[in-house]
């Protein structure tokens, strides 16, 4: 086998990291394939990937999605992720709540807040839907073994109003559909874009959806993994690395006009494997508003931005009915939490990008449009204002 030699090695390492972008996004106007921002050489933030830059990094989660797309008006669905394989009601994880603008109709934060811990699967769907979700939920949850005795449930259910393309006055959405995400999650690749509960949703004057990205510190902080999963449906003015990509496109807040499907919700989802309490898990979910800013997003008056942030540190695992009278736990100290910080802002605002990028046109209700972002255009923009390839071009992250 013959052995390249080094100016063939760099002129190939040069043609890839150049025009691969550009191929990409070529192939993204021919087909349905979209892609994610790390295959258009989109670099944020300085922390390492977890293997599959998703939610499901974090070992032992599962993320499924149910769509539900029929007719003309039918856009809507459910997204599910549940911290662990077991009785989760049985095996209660900890948990932190925070609200960055509360124009929202989550069911069962109050206990979460009251007592740091989550006991059923997290679930968002569209705002009308959320008590069949938690119906669906309840039941499953009694139905679990283990549960015969259970005489109270906290179903876990946030949403987004998905409205501007979806029948949400039909209520489509069932509890038995509940059952059927279910039976779809799995610990591997996370769906993402126009899918679940992001089917109907928007995000920046553009088609929004589901993302997902991870981050994973170095082994000196612990080695721990954060992984973010969101549904975006808010309005704003779209930037990635700093470009002004919704402002170059003409496609951004009050643009034109104060439309209403510029307002909307944001649904974050933190997971972690680092050994952290529900309190340090509320400061966590709080950096999550500045990926959402570096993103684009204000936060609008009719945005319900809400976090759930857990755990599935093994010693912090809460029994539904301890023996014993006290427990010993892994904690971290609050002096170590920085690199956990940064590593969920990265991951929330990478996370918005894959939800845009990943997400396809859809023509909904009424013959309402919503666009995707065009993905050629995208890198041109990027390649204007220099954001691309940052990895090859600026100082390494520290490995120590």
């Amino acid at each position: 086998m013959k052995i390249l030699d080094f100016k063939t090695i760099s002129f190939l390492v040069f043609f890839i990291s150049f025009f691969m972008p550009g191929l990409i996004a070529f192939c993204a106007q021919l087909n349905s394939f979209r892609p994610t921002v790390k295959e258009l050489g989109i670099d944020v933030g300085i922390l390492i990937s977890g293997p599959g830059n998703a939610i499901t990094d974090v070992g032992g989660l599962k993320v499924g999605n149910f769509t539900l797309w029929e007719g003309d008006n039918i856009r809507t669905g459910i997204t599910a992720v549940l911290p662990h394989s077991e009785n989760i009601f049985q095996r209660k994880v900890p948990a932190g709540v925070y609200v960055g603008n509360g124009f929202g109709k989550a069911m069962g934060l109050a206990q979460v807040e009251e007592l740091g811990n989550i006991e059923t699967p997290i679930f968002i769907t569209n705002t009308l839907s959320v008590p069949a979700v938690a119906e669906g939920l309840i039941e499953y949850t009694l139905n679990q073994k283990g549960n015969e005795n259970v005489r109270s449930v906290n179903p876990l259910v946030l949403e987004i109003n998905d409205g501007f393309l979806n029948d949400i006055r039909g209520m489509h959405i069932k509890k038995e559909h509940v059952l059927e995400v279910i039976s779809q999650v799995s610990e591997g690749e996370v769906e993402m874009g126009s899918v679940g509960a992001g089917t109907g949703s928007h995000c920046m004057s553009f088609k929004g959806g589901v993302g997902t990205s991870s981050r994973v510190l170095p082994e000196s902080m612990g080695g721990y993994t954060i992984g973010v999963l969101l549904v975006t449906n808010f309005g704003g003015i779209l930037e990635i690395n700093g470009a002004p990509v919704g402002r170059e496109l003409g496609k951004f807040y009050l643009s034109d006009k104060l439309r209403s499907e510029d307002e909307g919700s944001c649904i974050i989802i933190i997971a972690t494997d680092a050994p952290l309490n529900s309190r340090q898990l509320v400061r966590l979910a709080k950096r999550t508003v500045l990926g959402l800013a570096k993103a684009g997003s204000f936060c609008s008056n009719g945005s319900g931005d809400f976090v759930i942030a857990f755990s599935t540190h093994p010693s912090l695992i809460v029994p539904n009915e301890p023996q014993d009278l006290k427990r010993e736990v892994e904690l971290l100290y609050d002096f170590h939490l920085s690199p956990i910080f940064l590593a969920v802002v990265e991951a929330t605002q990478e996370a918005v990008y894959n939800s845009v990028l990943k997400a396809t046109t859809v023509k909904g209700r009424d013959g309402h449009t919503l666009e995707a972002v065009p993905v050629d255009k995208v890198v041109e923009i990027c390649k204007k204002y220099g954001v691309l390839n940052w990895h090859q071009k600026l100082p390494p992250w520290s490995k120590k």
